[in-house]
Parts: structure tokens; sequence; C-alpha cells
């Protein structure tokens, strides 16, 4: 009985020996496991020692700043990265963000941004903390005007008719949720404000639950295109006044616009927010300024690409030579513009 246990614990112990041996770490897999990815760490610690390729890619990319992924600004962003790509030689790299309200932000302080897709009124809210912020960015094109909609309820007849009622600004992030407060607080209106998608609140209000609803972005609308509302919804108008030289333009809506709410030879006058593409005012002669540079001359020599086929139609209406309230051009951008004809700066 003792002679079999024995045999049946030396042929226990003769399976598991392989096992345990299987078990134990490999010379590699102990040393410490810091030490695998040496090789990457010191790639990116020592810039000396990249391939002259390598070096190439990182010295002609820039960094631009769209906003969020279902807003038109990121859209446009790709498009400019499509015509602008010039393999090693300029490199486009469109950033999803927060938002275009947020793009501003990013400029400023998110490393390897050079531009950004921002709203002008964004520039509000860096007065404080950057006093010095129309000298550190400079616009280089006037991308599009997105038009104030305020569209409200029958009952509605004047914007002071809003005061302590229900508007909502569209969700956090977006153009209205940022600029649509500041138009009302600048208009000295106090509101109950709502920040939900509009398609909730266009619903809201044709039961009576929202007084009102504010749109930025670029007319037509398809909400009020497409949508059937009953009589008298209607879009205020909101005037353009000194109050709003420093940021905004003045616009319209009508018949063309919108003919199942405005009536042929109506207008209704608004403002717009000018969108534009924007770039830090890296001093001359650096290479963030020399790659911002070359991304402008690529961009103004073949806006007519944006402009063609299979782009985004807002391309069409661009003015190469159109300001942007509030901020002086990019140097770049102002050169590019002084060497054409006189004549083509007039069909611009």
């Amino acid at each position: 009985m003792k002679r079999s246990i024995g045999l049946r614990s030396l042929f226990l112990l003769a399976t598991l020996v392989p096992l345990l041996l299987a078990l134990q770490p490999s010379p590699a897999d102990t040393r410490p496991q810091h030490a695998r990815p040496q090789k990457a760490r010191l790639i990116r610690a020592e810039p000396s020692r990249l391939k002259p390729e390598v070096v190439a890619m990182n010295a002609w990319t820039v960094g631009l700043a769209g906003g969020l992924l279902e807003g038109a600004p990121i859209r446009l962003a790709a498009e400019v990265a499509r015509v602008v790509d010039d393999g090693d030689n300029l490199h486009v790299l469109p950033v999803v963000t927060r938002g275009a309200t947020e793009n501003l932000n990013s400029l400023l302080y998110l490393r390897g941004i050079d531009a950004a897709i921002i709203n002008s009124d964004a520039l509000e809210e860096y007065k404080s903390q950057v006093p010095d912020i129309q000298r550190r960015i400079a616009y280089v094109l006037n991308l599009f005007p997105s038009e104030l909609h305020v569209f409200v309820r029958p009952e509605i007849k004047t914007l002071s008719d809003l005061a302590g009622k229900k508007v909502n600004f569209n969700s956090q992030g977006t153009a209205a949720a940022y600029s649509g407060p500041l138009i009302f607080s600048r208009l000295g209106i106090d509101i109950e404000k709502t920040f939900i998608p509009h398609q909730i609140a266009l619903e809201q209000m044709r039961k009576g639950e929202m007084a009102a609803v504010v749109f930025i972005t670029s007319k037509p609308v398809d909400a009020f295109v497409k949508g059937r509302f009953e009589p008298g919804f209607k879009f205020l108008p909101v005037p353009y006044e000194s109050k709003f030289e420093d940021y905004y333009l003045p616009a319209a809506l009508d018949a063309a616009d919108y003919p199942n709410l405005i009536k042929q030879g109506d207008r209704v006058a608004t403002i717009a927010v000018p969108t534009a593409l924007v770039a830090f005012n890296w001093p001359a002669s650096t290479n963030r300024y020399e790659r911002v540079a070359r991304f402008v001359d690529h961009l103004f020599s073949r806006i007519d690409k944006l402009q063609g086929p299979g782009f985004d139609a807002k391309w069409k209406s661009i003015n190469l030579g159109a300001t942007v309230p509030g901020l002086a051009r990019f140097p770049a951008a102002q050169a590019w513009l002084d060497r054409q004809p006189r004549t083509t700066q007039a069909s611009q």
C-alpha cells in the first residue's frame, strides 16, 4: 500500500513539473515593465535622432480646431484639410473639440493647435482673462455669417414680450448656447434660459410650453424650411445697433429663405455672428508662423477647388478680402492679398 502511494506521488510530481516550468517568467518577462517601451520613449525624447522625413512631417503639420463632430465648422475644417494637403510639405489635422465656442480656448492653450474656426463674439469671454487677446489672435478668413433667428409663438409680438419667459438656446457647446444669451444680455432682456436640443424645444413651443427658440446658424435652416407651424409663429426682428458693432454684422431674413414663414416682399432685420478661420499670431520667422503662412498660401491659392462640386455650398459665397470685426488679418494672409492684381481682388 505504502509503495502504491509513493508511486502515485512521484507520478503526480512528474506531471506537475512541466506545468510549473511553463508558468515561470522568462528572462524577458522578469525585466521591469517600464523598460519595454524604452525605444519608443527615446525616439520621442530625442528629436535629433528622428529620421529627416519624420522631422519634415512634424515641421509642416498644422492643427486646426474644428468643433463638435456634428457641427458645420468641423466639416469645413475637413474640407480645408483635403484641399490644402501637400504630403510632407503641408498636412492639416482637423481636431474635434467641445464646440466652436471652445475652439478659441484650444487655440490659446492646447498644444499643437495653430488655427481654429470660431465665432467672432467668443473674444468677449477672454477680454478680462487675456487683455491682449486681439494681438494674440489674427483672422485668416471670414468663412460665413451665422444669422440670428429668434422664432416665437403667436402671442409674442416684440422682443420685450419675452422677458421672464422660456427661451431655448440649443445644447451647450453650440453657437446659439454661447452667443444667444450674450446677445439677449446686450438687449437688456431677462429671460428664462434653457439649453435642450432644438427639436425638443420646437415641440414644446407647439404645446405652449416654450415661448421662443434662438438659432444662430447659416440660413436657411431646415427646421423652418421643412417644418409646418400654425399661423402666427414668426421670426422677430433684431435691429443692428451700435451695441453690436464690435463683433456682429447686419443681416436679414426674407421670403427667399423661408417662404412658409415670411411673406413675399417682407424682410426681417437681424444680426449675424461671423464665423471665422483664425490663427495664433506667432512671431514672424518662427516655424509655427511659417507653417501657418504656408497653410494660408495653399488655402487661398486653391479656394476655387473648395468652391467647386463636392464641397459645402458655403464656400461659394466666401470673399477672401472680407474682414472680421474686432480682429486684424494674419500678416501672411494680408501679404497674399497684397500680391494679387486689383482686378483679382475686386472679383473675390
